[in-house]
């Protein structure tokens, strides 16, 4: 195998997956086929029209109902599909029915013989609920596992081998689980359970602390799969931390309990006035057809509709991934719902480990949309901000300079040099550049020096005027704490304000009220009031 990646933003990346049938661009969805439904549901052909060009099937109930075909055929003559072809070997049957009539070994040498593109071992999933006790069990059988079929494993270079990371919601247990797995550099992939419940009741936030933990300790080298990661909303989350490929059946199960599928959640077909979609379905058919007609047609076309609204979300994410905008797809989705908001937030924990991964530079350079406070988390954002503070705290900037000149930006006019509070500033104080330091401030990007204003994204964004009040308290800490910092430094600091910008009268007077409370440095603070 290899795996070659073309681009990135954040954790997620633009990747191609080789197999003996053919590349797989990342991210990918691999729609789950069961071989005993083909009659009553999708075909392998429907679902190469929608445009999926891998599938996933279960290995364990084609060994059970169709072995002696699938060993003379292989497993692309049986399900008639070229493409990629990822076999899961029975593992979701342990987690319905606690053990199958099948070893470890077994359905391993059997996946070998049929010849998938990519293959996982039959590993032990941690049930939703587990104890804690009997999760640390499935992580070390699965460890076992994984150990007892390396020679299969090792005798088989076609086949791509998928390591599944166990440990549920005990995310030390999915740390070593990860860690423990990545020293088995046999294995090509790996793969991180979602909890059903989870998924569910739109815990995303339980299910993004496991992605993290997992990906934290697996190589940056190899693709990461995430199963059961069927619905939309979810994807571009998995995807901002690094998954690169998912499978689920929802788009059926969904069918067949006469839910649509949309962007941000799914609803009951008899709710529906009219089909919010333009996909081919949608275009076609009323609520009112579809509830009229047969159920096995109903299912067969509410369920090409699901596929449909899943790949439009990959085609979305790969166009954020390439547009460095996939942070803002995170704050469009996170605002469908209460719960992905909610997901987003603990994007906070993850800072560190998204900057170190997102791209320092691309190709194309976008402008960023800054919506509230959760984008002073975003990698570019905090990059930027370190730069200005660093330059700002150097001796190279400070110098020798008497004044310090604080003038707020105006998002509507970049660079911020251009606009007319900015020349007014300059006429009326006299400014000379060699001997004052001139920096503006702004909500989320901060404290930006003059001579920065060029540098991404101080004038490649745009914002909204109205910031809540803990947006604004950065902004005012992070003054307060730079002016006591450069006080000795200083003779004069001048601090304007501009009635023009909502939120400038409020930060600067909050932070003279702070700032006054020194006495030697109230001394040294004169405020400007422009109207």
């Amino acid at each position: 195998m290899s795996f070659e990646i073309k681009d990135k933003d954040l954790a997620g990346r633009i990747g191609v997956i080789k197999t003996s049938h053919g590349v797989i661009e990342t991210p990918a969805f691999f729609p789950v086929i069961n071989p005993l439904r083909q009659d009553q549901e999708l075909s392998v052909s429907k679902i190469t029209e929608v445009g999926f060009k891998q599938i996933i099937t279960n290995a364990y109930i084609i060994k059970k109902y169709f072995s002696e075909k699938a060993l003379s055929l292989g497993i692309h003559k049986l399900l008639e599909f070229e493409g990629p072809i990822m076999t899961d070997s029975g593992a979701y049957q342990i987690l319905q029915y606690g053990e199958i009539d099948v070893t470890n070994r077994e359905i391993v040498e059997f996946e070998k013989d049929i010849e998938p593109d990519i293959a996982v071992i039959l590993d032990i999933p941690t049930s939703d609920d587990a104890t804690y006790k009997q999760a640390k069990k499935s992580v070390e059988e699965t460890l076992r596992r994984a150990r007892e079929v390396l020679d299969i494993v090792k005798s088989s270079p076609n086949i791509i081998w998928v390591l599944p990371i166990q440990g549920g919601i005990y995310l030390d247990l999915v740390s070593y689980s990860a860690s423990q797995a990545s020293q088995l550099i046999d294995y090509e992939m790996y793969a991180i359970g979602s909890p059903v419940k989870v998924m569910e009741h739109y815990k995303f936030w339980i299910l993004t602390d496991m992605i993290f933990t997992a990906k934290s300790k697996l190589p940056v080298d190899k693709p990461v799969h995430l199963f059961g990661a069927g619905h939309p909303m979810i994807l571009p989350f998995a995807v901002a931390l690094g998954v690169d490929t998912f499978d689920s059946a929802s788009y059926v199960i969904y069918a067949r309990d006469d839910r649509y599928m949309t962007d941000s959640g799914t609803i009951r077909l008899k709710d529906l006035i009219t089909l919010p979609c333009e996909c081919p379905i949608c275009s076609k058919y009323e609520p009112r057809d579809l509830l009229e007609m047969p159920k096995i047609q109903r299912v067969k076309l509410l369920a090409t509709h699901n596929l449909y609204v899943i790949m439009r979300e990959i085609k979305r994410i790969k166009i954020a991934i390439s547009e460095g905008r996939l942070w803002e797809l995170l704050e469009i989705r996170a605002k469908s719902h209460p719960l992905l908001y909610r997901a987003l937030h603990s994007f906070k924990k993850y800072a560190k480990y998204l900057e170190s991964l997102d791209p320092r530079t691309k190709g194309n350079i976008h402008g960023i949309f800054i919506f509230d406070r959760m984008s002073l988390y975003r990698p570019k954002i905090k990059r930027f901000r370190n730069t200005c503070r660093d330059l700002i705290h150097s001796h190279i900037w400070i110098g020798r300079r008497k004044r310090l000149i604080v003038i707020p930006g105006d998002p509507d006019n970049k660079p911020f040099s251009n606009s007319a509070i900015f020349a007014k500033v300059i006429s009326e104080l006299n400014v000379d550049y060699k001997n004052d330091a001139i920096c503006f401030y702004i909500p989320i990007l901060g404290i930006i020096p003059w001579e920065l204003e060029d540098l991404y994204p101080a004038s490649q964004f745009e914002m909204i005027l109205e910031f809540e009040d803990n947006a604004l308290k950065d902004l005012e800490d992070l003054l307060i704490n730079t002016i006591k910092a450069l006080q000795n430094s200083i003779s004069e600091i001048i601090l304007i304000i501009d009635n023009n910008i909502p939120w400038s009268l409020k930060v600067i007077k909050r932070v003279i009220s702070s700032l006054t409370m020194d006495k030697n440095l109230s001394k040294k603070i004169k405020l400007i009031e422009l109207k």
